[in-house]
């Protein structure tokens, strides 16, 4: 018996191959029917089937934070929106919203072969790589928007992220200038940027003003790591754990939910070191939160937790500088460096082994410093604008957006 094997890369283009045929007689032939049923009915106006105005689609519920204020500013103008959702348990279930209308879509090239068939007028997502593998326009679909998810630059995405979108909603006016430059140098249609602020900040943001701080607390430390070989404690782990034990100072280690899986190993073998460490404690909990408030400076890498902490506590971090190869991203194409990796330098300090015998003062220190306090301040109005509006800005956007497309 002979076996076929397709790699992921071929099948993947096979797929995009068939869904553009399949995509393409279905709208011709949806056409042809509709010319047919429109002699038939001696000239008169012929309904169009399902139709939407508004289409939300989202990858699962981990991107709740970021639809949330959305979909709730949609409900309280009382204007109908439908939530395409490839998780079936998106806590957009179990709201009781009445213009809001959820629907799970299945996941990967299930998702994306409803999404291919979409008729809508306009259409809201946070998925990248629009027409570029699977994911393509809809025929059926007038309008494509993208919302930025992150304070991140608008070229972390893979290559061609952003490049076939009819818009882009940024976080901060710093995200513009790159997709630009990219716009020209690539020669594709320049798209609307319209900056309506961080949804996901907006919420966690009203979730941290209902926390409870207190003011007379240990001094904490809370260490942050991504996963992976470039990460804090694939890196150094007890080499950088053991000072820091050795302060006194309340350490939380939070491992990144990835670590679990795949640095099972290591992540034991440090429990056990400092399982009769009375100051060191593990956080696995989903939600980071809790642990944020209770610390007074972050160690971390690369990971986006790092903006989160600083824009929404006001406290210092450290970080690990890492090498970053650029080129399956949008942001090779760019000479200049990213501002993620540009602002760290401003707004925290570099942890490096020589500091790591001292490392108690050089808490301490970066913890005074009124340079990086401001030049936090700096940071959050550039990267996080319109505070507590995104809901209403993006909704705003769309509404006008529609209203010009009928």
């Amino acid at each position: 018996m002979m076996v076929f094997y397709i790699d992921p890369g071929t099948g993947s283009m096979l797929f995009s191959i068939v869904i553009g045929l399949v995509t393409m007689l279905y709208f011709v032939g949806k056409a042809a029917f509709l010319k047919l049923k429109f002699v038939l009915s001696g000239g008169k106006a012929v309904a169009n089937g399902d139709r939407y105005p508004f289409v939300i689609y989202s990858e699962g519920d981990r991107y709740w934070n970021v639809f949330k204020p959305i979909v709730e500013e949609f409900e309280k103008r009382q204007v109908p929106v439908v939530f395409y959702t490839s998780s079936e348990k998106d806590p957009v279930f179990s709201e009781q919203y009445t213009y809001v209308r959820p629907e799970f879509i299945g996941e990967g090239n299930k998702a994306f072969t409803r999404l291919n068939f979409l008729e809508a007028d306009v259409c809201l997502m946070t998925t990248p790589g629009l027409d570029v593998y699977q994911l393509k326009r809809s025929r059926g679909v007038k309008h494509y928007s993208h919302l930025m998810h992150a304070v991140d630059d608008a070229t972390s995405y893979r290559l061609f992220g952003l490049d076939y979108f009819d818009s882009v909603l940024l976080s901060g006016e710093y995200q513009k200038a790159h997709i630009r430059l990219l716009e020209g140098q690539r020669g594709i249609q320049v798209k609307e940027l319209e900056v309506v602020g961080c949804p996901y900040l907006d919420v966690l943001a009203e979730k941290v003003s209902s926390l409870k701080i207190e003011e007379e607390h240990p001094f904490t430390v809370l260490v942050a790591p991504s996963w992976g070989k470039s990460g804090i404690l694939s890196r150094y782990g007890q080499e950088l754990l053991d000072p820091l034990v050795e302060t006194g100072f309340t350490i939380i280690v939070r491992p990144h939910p990835q670590s679990a899986q795949s640095e099972k190993d290591m992540l034991e073998h440090l429990k056990k070191r400092y399982e009769q460490k009375s100051n060191l404690e593990w956080d696995f909990n989903r939600e980071n939160l809790g642990s944020l408030s209770r610390s007074d400076i972050m160690l971390s890498d690369f990971s986006g937790v790092i903006f989160d902490y600083t824009f929404l506590f006001d406290r210092p971090c450290m970080y690990v500088k890492s090498d970053f190869d650029a080129m399956p991203y949008d942001s090779y194409d760019i000479e200049e460096e990213p501002w993620k990796f540009r602002v760290l330098d401003e707004i925290g300090l570099e942890l490096k082994p020589e500091s790591f015998p001292v490392i108690r003062q050089v808490l301490l220190d970066a913890c005074q410093s009124k340079v990086l306090t401001e030049n936090r301040r700096k940071a959050k109005d550039t990267a996080w604008q319109y505070r507590g509006k995104s809901g209403e800005r993006v909704v705003d956007f769309l509404l006008e957006k529609q209203k010009g497309l009928s």
